[in-house]
């Protein structure tokens, strides 16, 4: 077996598969493990109640809560999940969903000269469904809600992401028990969620009405909730594969073949490889 030296580097033999895209995620509060729920009124609750037969609510995943997108390029949100605690809910819930999202720069909901919070304006539907949810089998379990978007959203470094949720019952159907609870996981974020709450109005029609972007109690908003805890999977460029193979292979000294591939070095065909981080051809 003869092996020849060529002077090109691996990486450049290699450079085919540099623009390979990574999996992330990010949690937002202990998603995995999560310990509290939310503990309050069912106009608070973020992203839903599934009490009321209409609700909707924005969301605020500021810069500090997705510390692990910043220093990556190309990021693109793909899968969004929630997750809820089936405490006391045995109906079967059916529910349309769209979700929304936007990069913002601001981090906070504005104000008006009255006092009254702002909802954001929205229109960039990136997930249009319908859910159905079968109670009684999950009854005292947790549960989630995991929405995979119709296509990926690309994320901007240094901007707050907005998230706008809908929720809506068919014939306007609410929960037919009032002592029904499936309270949903909080990050314990405040104040980067508000919630809107009705039985007979979609959000999406109360946002293209006069009242809109005002928040207030008589519109069944909760202007001060939590961020529900929050898993996003994504995909980021950057990545260079062929860079991490040909350390492997400076590493550990074994043949590689142009796709990446270790080889057994006993038995190797002709052809090209890369070994100790050049470029060898055997004949």
């Amino acid at each position: 077996m003869k092996k020849f030296y060529l002077i090109l580097a691996a990486a450049a033999a290699m450079s085919l598969n540099a623009q390979a895209q990574t999996l992330g995620t990010v949690e937002v509060g202990n998603y995995n493990n999560p310990t509290e729920i939310y503990n309050a009124s069912y106009f608070d609750i973020a992203p839903t109640n599934f009490y009321l037969a209409h609700t909707g609510a924005q969301l605020l995943y500021t810069v500090d809560e997705l510390a692990d997108m910043q220093d990556k390029k190309d990021v693109e949100i793909n899968r969004i999940s929630f997750k809820f605690r089936n405490d006391d809910c045995f109906e079967d819930i059916n529910r349309e969903v769209m979700i929304y999202m936007e990069a913002i720069d601001a981090t906070e909901f504005a104000v008006n000269d009255q006092g009254v919070k702002q909802f954001f304006t929205f229109d960039n539907l990136v997930y249009n469904g319908s859910e159905s949810i079968a109670m009684l089998d999950l009854y005292g379990e947790d549960v989630e809600l995991d929405f995979e978007l119709a296509e990926p959203f690309a994320m901007q470094a240094g901007k707050t992401l907005l998230v706008t949720i809908v929720f809506d019952a068919f014939d306007d159907e609410n929960c037919s028990y009032g002592s029904d609870a499936a309270p949903f996981y909080t990050s314990g974020i405040r104040k980067k969620a508000m919630v809107y709450t009705d039985n007979y109005e979609s959000f999406l029609q109360y946002a293209q009405g006069n009242d809109f972007p005002d928040a207030t109690a008589m519109l069944g908003c909760g202007t001060s909730a939590e961020l529900p805890v929050t898993l996003f999977d994504y995909t980021y460029g950057g990545g260079n594969t062929a860079v991490q193979e040909v350390k492997a292979a400076v590493e550990d000294g074994v043949f590689y073949n142009l796709m990446g591939q270790k080889m057994n070095a006993d038995n190797l065909p002709a052809g090209i490889y890369i070994h100790n981080g050049k470029k060898v051809m055997v004949k």
